[in-house]
């Protein structure tokens, strides 16, 4: 009818190729997020350049951060360190987004953390901003949702794959329903470490990363215990990802505190709001990693 615009047909999708009526609205055509990546490809925009710049306006010196670092997406462990005065702020942190915090971890020495990194998108671009300033090791550790009954919480999952329910993930790597640990033997490394720990439960194994947590169905989450998920969070697939494309040591912990708040009662994590338990298996992970550093 005279005054309408013609509709968008598609003709045909081959090898994520979309041909479409050249006279189609280009608000009808669906963008292909998992398609036509090249991922061997560079970035235009870096990390570098834009840590440069924030460091330039806010006339930053040009200092390294701690070669280990942590991602504190519930932010409970920035608050009790800044409490008890144990922190300091890194004079050299350029993120035009965050604060870094730096504290002395007994048995290493000095660490970073970064509090509130909440959601894959997020913990990538810090984590990218981090490994250009000169870290070496994340950890990232975050409250997660109980999928699979496998004992009462809390209680931390080390996450050795995560079900890629993201975005970021795909930027990254080709499509697959998992992305995998860049290091697995970082990780059984790490689990000899925490079999030392009294009083703190860790499972190794997947979980599923969700960029919409309030979308979590019940078929949702029936389809990701059935992958073996026994918990889900927002970050790690997307942090496994970036990680084994650009050869970066991660390892991911999940924090089991809840069953998805449908009792009352949930989400407690233990001492100081589970900081306690959460710096002993951090302080586990860096151990392990500094033995194998210290032995190539």
């Amino acid at each position: 009818m005279e005054g309408r615009r013609p509709a968008c047909r598609i003709h045909r999708l081959r090898q994520a190729v979309i041909v479409i009526d050249q006279e189609a609205d280009p608000a009808d055509v669906i963008w292909p997020i998992v398609h036509r990546k090249d991922h061997d490809a560079p970035s235009v925009f870096r990390p570098e350049a834009l840590l440069r710049e924030a460091r330039r306006q806010k006339q930053l010196p040009l200092l390294a951060v701690p070669e280990v670092c942590l991602l504190d997406p519930d932010g409970d462990v920035v608050r009790h360190i800044k409490k008890e005065g144990k922190g300091r702020t890194h004079e050299g942190w350029a993120c035009y987004h965050t604060e870094l915090v730096a504290f002395d971890l007994a048995g290493f020495g000095e660490v970073g953390i970064v509090g509130c990194v909440v959601g894959a998108p997020f913990a990538v671009l810090v984590a990218e901003q981090l490994f250009a300033s000169g870290c070496r090791l994340i950890v990232s550790v975050t409250s997660a949702g109980q999928i699979a009954l496998v004992g009462p919480t809390p209680y931390f999952v080390l996450i050795d794959r995560a079900l890629r329910d993201e975005g970021t993930s795909y930027h990254y790597l080709p499509p697959a329903t998992f992305a995998e640990a860049p290091d697995p033997e970082l990780l059984t490394a790490a689990e000899r470490e925490f079999a030392k720990l009294e009083g703190i439960s860790v499972r190794r194994g997947p979980t599923w990363t969700t960029d919409a947590p309030y979308r979590e169905t019940e078929a949702a989450i029936a389809a990701a215990r059935d992958l073996g998920a026994l918990a889900v969070e927002m970050e790690a697939a997307a942090l496994y990802a970036f990680a084994r494309a650009a050869q970066q040591s991660i390892v991911c912990f999940a924090h089991v505190t809840n069953a998805m708040a449908r009792s009352e009662g949930d989400f407690e994590k233990g001492d100081a709001d589970g900081t306690t338990a959460t710096l002993a298996i951090v302080a586990a992970a860096i151990r392990a990693w500094s033995a194998r550093k210290n032995t190539r």
